[in-house]
């Protein structure tokens, strides 16, 4: 029996369902019951009315939020060091020395954050719908963190002004990309379109024919009549795209983007994880409560 037929069956055994976000590993990916984005993955637990277990293949904030939204659900996390350097730079002390900058002005959150922030904010975004969460509040000024690109693209569609915090949040992997490397590949792609994450630079913004999640571009590769597509986002996503796009030809925009805390995360952990159910998420419920209630007035949005 391999190790794919061993979790296949303590799945079936524990009631058990697998989430893998879009940058896992192709194997990990191929096991898993639902691939998607964080958000749209704990969107997909909450959906998951006879799963007890949820095995959330990522990193540590997404396993945050599923165990936030599924209180009544044991979440999992394959690896206990899979945390997200981005998450790390936005602590509950920074948010409050910005609130006593501007005490009336909205604070919003990139899910990308660790619940403890998330407690602290008026309403949560995805980097699919940030422009439309902001654009939803009354007020032209909002606080909003930790990414300070996506803050830029934020405040570039609504016109709204948007004050990251902290100031040069950033994600490792989304800041290797270089226009530069887009320039060399189109003169050998010169049919190609561009598709990048909104987590890179505005330089790297600004050659994109597409800005968009990762979600947002499953969905742009899949609608587009083009043959070659260059892509500026974690590598893991290349596994999805050319598997429900055989007939188009996908290049990752610098080779080396690999994000080390999403890749932690193997076969062999998630099976050791299922089967001890160990690496059990929990979150105390005072800050859960508060993190529920910001997570839920994002999902009220009509997306």
């Amino acid at each position: 029996m391999t190790l794919i037929d061993e979790i296949n069956r303590l799945k079936k055994e524990k009631s058990a369902v697998i989430l893998a976000h879009n940058y896992q590993r192709p194997e990990i990916q191929d096991s898993a019951d639902y691939v998607g984005d964080s958000i749209g993955l704990s969107r997909r637990a909450m959906e998951e009315k006879e799963a007890k277990i949820i095995v959330f293949s990522a990193v540590d904030f997404m396993a945050e939020s599923a165990a936030i939204l599924n209180p009544d659900k044991k979440v999992l996390l394959p690896t206990l060091g899979a945390r997200c350097p981005m998450a790390q730079m936005l602590t509950v002390d920074e948010i409050k020395r910005w609130k006593v900058h501007y005490p009336l002005v909205p604070v919003v959150l990139y899910v990308n954050t660790l619940a403890s922030a998330k407690a602290y904010c008026d309403i949560c975004c995805t980097s699919a719908n940030a422009v439309e969460v902001v654009n939803s509040l009354d007020a032209e000024t909002v606080l909003f963190g930790p990414d300070h690109n996506l803050a830029e693209y934020v405040h570039r569609k609504t016109g709204k002004t948007v004050i990251p915090i902290p100031e040069r949040g950033f994600c490792p992997t989304h800041l290797l990309f270089q226009p530069e490397d887009v320039q060399v590949l189109e003169t050998k792609h010169p049919d190609a379109i561009v598709m990048v994450h909104p987590e890179c630079t505005v330089e790297m913004q600004n050659v994109a024919d597409y800005v968009g999640s990762t979600s947002q571009m499953c969905r742009y590769a899949r609608e587009r009549n083009a043959e070659t597509i260059i892509v500026a986002t974690e590598e893991g996503i290349m596994h999805r795209l050319r598997k429900e796009n055989p007939g188009k030809q996908f290049v990752l925009a610098y080779e080396d983007a690999v994000c080390p805390n999403m890749k932690l995360n193997t076969l062999e952990r998630l099976y050791t994880a299922l089967k001890e159910e160990k690496h059990v998420v929990t979150v105390p419920e005072p800050v859960a409560k508060r993190a529920r209630k910001a997570l839920e007035k994002m999902f009220e949005l009509k997306n």
